[in-house]
């Protein structure tokens, strides 16, 4: 990956350059980084330690934030009841 410019601070961000990060896996013995233990609280970013309440970044949801997703489908949305087409 090629470096990203940061405006801010007028240096340049390097992902691989970041290290090692811990990611919680689905359906696997995940152990806290923390204290060991491997009771967790799993939401939709973020697993929580339930003992040492240390959080990581589920795997699968690399990238994914809080923000609005858009989908498009080819197929056309008719309402309930109508079967032809729409008429103004």
């Amino acid at each position: 990956m090629r470096p990203v410019s940061s405006l801010a601070t007028g240096k340049s961000f390097d992902p691989a350059l970041r290290g090692y990060i811990i990611h919680y896996h689905m359906g696997e013995a995940n152990h806290c980084p923390s204290c060991g233990r491997s009771q967790w609280l799993v939401g939709r970013i973020m697993a929580e330690c339930a003992y040492c309440e240390t959080a990581l970044p589920l795997e699968n949801n690399r990238g994914v934030g809080a923000c609005a997703r858009f989908v498009q489908t080819d197929a056309a949305v008719q309402p309930v009841g109508r079967s032809g087409p729409l008429t103004a």
